[in-house]
Formats: structure tokens, sequence, C-alpha cells
């Protein structure tokens, strides 16, 4: 069992409101029942809102801030779930909390602009001139892309894929995390580069994704490199095909980047950070991302996600504003 595994309490779903408090108050991030609020006060500290479900990548990282962040500084942190609507019903409750600096949301950068776009084709004439839905404070990680196969898949390459997919439009089925994520997105433009038709399968988040793909429910699987699937690939179970990075993973030196393969615009990855209510001070935005960039140097942070093939984020706050534009733009 991993570090960041050992954040997520055993009995979490059982404790009582008050334990939850308790728990929250002493540094500890806690597993929230999807749909039940967390325990909130004035000065209670921080409350993150994770736009995925409990076990994935971003829940384990929020729950490691959580922790180092009460470590170096006694700030209190409770990590909440909210999964739903490609990570975008996180920043839809983000976007009604008070711009006081103690909500955040972590997400990935593509689910700021689903919100924009939602919001531009309720008022088209907007879209141009929109600002961001959401405060950008603190990028946290990149992660790649990584597509597989699995065993209902017969093609054993990339090439073979997309030919069987010539032969049999629609025929294939292509599992992300949801609706204009950073999966749906690549398969969009590997789609239209190769002038093929796959079926999109959307799921809320990569557990259950992860349960049907070993189940071999679908043919093609778009995900993070996580030990899960890297046990499944050294095990036969999937196949790899290719990966979202701009270079050849260490681990996976064998696989081919989408750019490698021809299809330059769908060799994307994740950018993951946290985000604030819109309308939040500049010295409150400053103080957050001065907070969470000393805790995310932290070797107890760093070293996770280096060994899960993340890699942590580097730039400055205004820098990862301007990626989220450009993401959001995108």
């Amino acid at each position: 069992m991993s570090e960041w595994h050992k954040l997520i309490p055993a009995n979490a779903q059982r404790w009582s409101r008050r334990d939850m408090l308790l728990s929250g108050l002493m540094g500890a991030s806690l597993v929230i029942p999807e749909g039940q609020a967390a325990p909130r006060r004035p000065g209670a500290g921080l409350k993150i809102l994770v736009a995925y479900p409990p076990g994935g990548v971003s829940d384990l990282v929020a729950r490691a801030l959580a922790k180092e962040m009460f470590n170096q500084r006694k700030v209190p942190v409770i990590v909440e779930n909210r999964p739903g609507a490609s990570g975008t019903l996180a920043l839809e409750l983000l976007q009604r909390s008070p711009p006081d600096g103690q909500t955040l949301v972590l997400t990935a950068a593509a689910a700021v602009g689903l919100v924009r776009h939602a919001a531009a084709r309720r008022d088209p004439t907007s879209a141009a001139t929109a600002p961001l839905p959401v405060q950008p404070v603190a990028g946290v990680m990149r992660t790649p892309l990584l597509l597989v196969g699995t065993s209902a898949l017969e093609a054993a390459t990339f090439a073979d894929m997309i030919e069987e997919a010539r032969k049999h439009p629609g025929m294939l089925r292509w599992a992300t995390t949801g609706e204009g994520t950073t999966g749906h997105t690549v398969l969009q433009r590997v789609s239209q580069r190769a002038g093929v038709r796959i079926t999109h399968v959307p799921y809320k988040g990569g557990g259950q994704q992860l349960t049907d793909a070993l189940g071999g429910h679908f043919e093609l699987l778009s995900t993070n490199v996580a030990p899960s699937q890297l046990s499944a690939l050294r095990d036969g179970r999937f196949k790899a095909l290719a990966v979202g990075a701009p270079l050849r993973l260490p681990v996976l030196p064998e696989v081919p980047t989408l750019a490698e393969l021809g299809y330059p615009s769908a060799n994307l990855d994740s950018l993951f950070g946290l985000f604030a209510p819109p309308g939040t001070p500049s010295q409150v935005v400053v103080r957050l991302h001065a907070l969470i960039e000393q805790a995310l140097r932290s070797p107890s942070i760093r070293n996770p996600l280096l060994d899960a093939n993340n890699q942590p984020y580097e730039g400055s706050m205004q820098d990862f504003a301007l990626q989220v534009q450009h993401e959001t733009d995108r």
C-alpha cells in the first residue's frame, strides 16, 4: 500500500459529523460521502473539493496536501469528493461559494474550459470576452495520458487499431473519464486525423472505468500511468498503444508518443491545479498560492508524484493562469 493510500481511513464512511470535524481540525483529510456536505464553520481552515471519485491520483494528492499543509502551517484542511460532469460539478459548486479563500477545487484545467463553454452556449455574445469562470491559484501536476487496448481488442498496435476502426466503423469503443476531458479530446483528434469513427464511452471517474476495462467491457481506454495500469500491462491484461506526453516515458520506453505516430494534435497530457471562487481578492489568492507551493515542495508529495509518472508543476501562479487560459481557449 502506498503512503498516499494510507491517508484514507478505512472506516471513514462510518464516522459521525463530530468525528469528521475533530479529525479535520487535527489536519487529517477525510472521505466525505458523495452528496453529503462537509462540516464547516468560519475560521475552520480550508476545504478542498476534489472533482473526481476517491482513490484516484487527484484525490490522493489532495489528501497529501491536506496533511502537509497542517504539518507545515497548522492549517486544517477537509477534503471532499464531488465527482461528476467531467470535473465541472465541483467547479459549479465553487462558483457558488463565498470568495473568502476557504474553499478550493482540485481539478483538470480542461474542466474549466467546459464550464466556460457551457456559459458561452447560454450567452454566445460573451464567449470571446468572458473571463475564466474560476480563479487559478496553483498548478499541481501534469499527468501523461496512456492509451491501452483491453482484452476485447484484437489489434496489437496503434496502427492495427486504426485499421480495425476503418474496417468496422463505430464498433471500437473508447472509454474516457467524461465528455470534454483530455481523453475525449485525444479520441476526437485521433478519429478526425485518421478519418475513422470510434464510439465514445464516458465515465464519471477512473475507478469503475478501470474495473470495466479489466473486464473487457470495451476495447480502448485512455487513462493515467498508475500502478494498477502498469501491473495490467505487465501481466498482459492491457496492451500499451501510445502515450500523450512530450517524450516517451521512462517507465514505458517502448511505447511511442502520439506525436511519433503522426498525431501531434492529439499528443496531450492533463494539467491539474487548484482553483478558488471567482472574485477572490488577489491578496487571498497570493497567500493561498504560497501555502500550497510550500506544501508541494515537500518530498512527501513530490516523490510519490514522480513515482506515479506525474510531473510536479514548476511554474509560477501567473504561468499557471496563462496555461489554464490556453487550455480553456483550446
